[in-house]
């Protein structure tokens, strides 16, 4: 199927509309340039409304003065020339919602970039207001990324929003995949926005997505670097009211806004191109809350408003592990915690290179399984004194007893957390591993092969206790009925290592 032109399409969709006759007020175009466009004479706008000019072009209102109004083109200027006649919509920027987007690829304003028709009634404006705290209610219920790293010491819960940050090639996106890829048998809708990223990129995501089965429950929307700021701009907001239309019919939903470092550039281009002053970094004073509208979206919804949730993971691309920087600094004070990785770990082979000083969760405490609460109090505190004792133990031999057996118990933690990517694992694999570790069952175990050493328990623990990874994986908690089933088959197991 070929791609229709963006303003074919939008003109198809405002051909829908049926009302009743209007007078339209017009404006001319005074200035074009860089797919941005300055009119006069074009009142009573709205911002995010759709304009359309002479040639067929569809462009966007987002600079509202006394003057006149500024736009950006969606399409390429190429097709807008100063004294070209400019008239409004009284239509903001809308995506379409639905079930018909399950398992499809579209770009923000609802074309197919699959190569398939796309049909669906329900159209949602892309920006909407956030619901107000009368509307939410708290996070109380795991979202689990199935990272024994994350569940374990950076829970998340549904109506979150945990940042995802670190320098490039560290991770970011595996992790919020992974997370995708563990939602298959939880019921949790999936939405993956790609924003600026190179083509190649996004239809590599996409092709993980589909081999393991997970596009069946996911949405892709995707403004990729060859399209015009306007759309990398739209993007996110529309993947937003996607998220929404599913959580008012009370499903709980994933959204990953990946990254938004490149969203906050598409609108420095846009406003610097529109006059806006600069300011710190070069982008412009309102930045701040391009941001905050957006990821205020993601909440725990009351049952009057469906009893659905959003949870957000934005990414953030930091520039040598520099998270003071304007950007990093807006998104961490607006999310509920963040997820640091760590370059230096990742060269390491230190997989994923979550670095738990700098990561918190201020939520998803209170919304962790009993089961793995039972199991990861303490391992925090556990992997910050290792590492803090491995620092100086680096200039001398001489260690006494209790040293010693700290740098192996944090060996044998640092090796249990390391994961390869796309095999997350369910919420009874990562509690037996977590026991496994209280019991010193991996004590005498080569450190470089604790995972082969896990993988070995857990298929032991699948045959000898079904019935103990049945309750956990089903209710959650870990009984002492359970727990003393557990340690018994782990204690045959040793004894059979041995």
């Amino acid at each position: 199927m070929e791609l229709k032109n963006i303003s074919a399409h939008l003109k198809e969709q405002l051909s829908l509309w049926h009302a009743a006759p209007i007078t339209y007020q017009r404006g001319r175009v005074s200035k074009v340039g860089d797919g941005v466009v300055r009119i006069e004479g074009l009142p009573g706008r709205l911002y995010g409304e759709l304009l359309e000019f002479d040639g067929g072009v569809y462009g966007m209102a987002l600079d509202l003065t006394e003057n006149g109004v500024g736009a950006v083109l969606f399409d390429a200027a190429d097709s807008v020339r100063v004294g070209d006649g400019v008239r409004g919509t009284d239509t903001v920027a809308e995506t379409p919602v639905g079930d018909a987007l399950l398992g499809r690829v579209v770009d923000p304003i609802g074309r197919p970039l699959d190569g398939r028709e796309l049909r669906t009634e329900t159209y949602l404006p892309a920006e909407r207001p956030a619901p107000a705290i009368i509307d939410r209610r708290p996070v109380d219920t795991p979202m689990e990324t199935g990272i024994l790293a994350i569940d374990s010491m950076i829970p998340i819960g549904r109506g979150q929003r945990e940042l995802i940050i670190g320098d490039r090639q560290t991770g970011k996106t595996t992790i919020a995949l992974d997370s995708i890829l563990n939602q298959r048998e939880s019921g949790v809708i999936c939405i993956y926005c790609a924003i600026g990223q190179k083509a190649s990129t996004v239809a590599g995501v996409i092709q993980t997505l589909t081999n393991a089965g997970a596009m069946d429950y996911t949405v892709v929307v995707s403004a990729s670097a060859a399209d015009s700021p306007a759309m990398q701009y739209l993007a996110p907001y529309s993947a937003a009211s996607i998220a929404e239309s599913f959580a008012q019919k009370g499903k709980d939903v994933l959204v990953v806004y990946d990254d938004l470092s490149k969203h906050a550039v598409a609108y420095r281009t846009m406003s610097l191109l529109l006059l806006r002053p600069p300011g710190r970094e070069a982008f412009p004073g309102d930045v701040f809350y391009l941001h905050s509208r957006l990821l205020e979206r993601s909440a725990c919804l009351s049952k009057e408003r469906g009893g659905g949730s959003i949870t957000a993971l934005p990414i953030v691309e930091t520039m040598a592990g520099n998270i003071s920087a304007y950007i990093p600094t807006n998104i961490i004070s607006i999310t509920d915690g963040q997820i640091y990785l760590e370059s230096e770990l990742f060269h390491a082979d230190v997989r994923p290179a979550v670095n738990t000083g700098l990561s918190v969760s201020r939520v998803g405490r209170a919304a962790q399984h009993p089961a793995m609460k039972d199991v990861s109090g303490t391992l925090r505190i556990e992997l910050s004194q290792y590492r803090e004792m491995a620092v100086f133990t680096r200039f001398g031999n001489d260690l006494d007893a209790s040293t010693k057996r700290m740098l192996q118990r944090g060996e044998q933690l640092v090796n249990l957390f390391k994961q390869d990517k796309s095999k997350p694992k369910s919420l009874f694999k990562e509690t037996a591993l977590l026991l496994a570790y209280h019991e010193n069952v991996f004590d005498g175990t080569d450190p470089a092969k604790i995972n082969e050493a896990g993988e070995a328990l857990l298929s032991f623990l699948h045959t000898a206790c079904p019935e103990a990874e049945r309750a956990i994986d089903g209710t959650g908690r870990m009984d002492a009925g359970v727990r003393d089933a557990l340690t018994q088959a782990m204690r045959r197991f040793s004894e059979r290592s041995e």
